[in-house]
């Protein structure tokens, strides 16, 4: 069955497919060396952060063990 509605919806596809390949155009070299350095200073901090934030959770352990052995005695 062929109808308008059908029609409507597979030229509204086609189109978004055409504009889709047209709007894949390749980025300046800029904006991917850009990237790769927020990237790089982005997992720096991250590995600064881990040491922390251990260090930090196992506080709260040994917090909450304490807790309870006093609550204990």
């Amino acid at each position: 069955m062929y109808n308008r509605k059908n029609a409507l919806i597979l030229g509204a596809g086609s189109t978004a497919v055409l504009l889709a390949q047209s709007a894949a155009a390749e980025l300046p070299a800029g904006v991917g060396t850009a990237m790769t350095a927020i990237s790089t200073d982005a997992l720096a901090m991250v590995d600064l952060a881990w040491p922390v934030v251990s260090a930090v959770a196992v506080a709260f352990v040994l917090f909450k063990i304490f807790k309870r052995v006093v609550a204990k005695v």
